[in-house]
């Protein structure tokens, strides 16, 4: 299976694009997509959308693991995460890939088993697991690989549940974003 994670912002947005191999991790791409300080909003989610578009044409990922937001107590920098956000979800949406979404207390436990592990900590098993040399930088790259990793330990239980909604004759979470993109006239 083939994870693009994202970690948004509108300065730096970290992504990475990992391969799950039975139980191994294995790198394909990562890194962060940045954005001027001077640049006008809109140019700065232009620019993160165009990027991402590149990023899944060329790679191809089956789903998407985005981070959600923590409460952030600046408003005005809370929402402008949010706008940043809404494009990755939008680049994700537009291109057909299912679309996970975690807290950092998930990620968190999903790599370290602890949900309010420090940031160093998480770092480290995104070295470990990926077998790399060196922490990768910035902190967002970091934290998409973290993302990535969370879906894809966690995506087993997550593909039994929409296999027993399907049985029991229930809306999966999938089938409701497809249905909901249908009417919007985006599929």
């Amino acid at each position: 299976m083939r994870i693009l994670g994202i970690d948004p912002g509108y300065a730096i947005l970290g992504y990475a694009v990992i391969d799950k191999k039975g139980n191994r991790f294995v790198p394909v791409d990562y890194g962060a997509v940045t954005t001027a300080a001077g640049e006008e909003m809109p140019d700065r989610l232009k620019h993160l959308y165009n990027s991402l578009m590149e990023i899944i044409a060329e790679y191809e990922p089956e789903c998407a693991s985005i981070e959600e937001l923590f409460f952030n107590t600046n408003a005005k920098t809370a929402i402008m995460v949010g706008q940043a956000r809404g494009v990755a979800v939008l680049a994700c949406a537009n291109s057909g890939i299912d679309i996970y979404e975690y807290t950092p207390l998930q990620i968190k436990q999903a790599l370290v088993g602890y949900g309010r592990a420090e940031k160093q900590q998480v770092q480290m098993m995104v070295k470990t697991v990926l077998n790399l040399d060196e922490v990768p930088k910035p902190d967002d790259t970091a934290d998409a690989i973290a993302a990535a990793i969370c879906h894809g330990q966690t995506s087993g239980g997550r593909n039994r549940l929409e296999e027993a909604e399907k049985k029991a004759g229930k809306t999966t979470g999938s089938q409701r974003i497809e249905e909901a993109l249908r009417k919007q006239g985006n599929r």
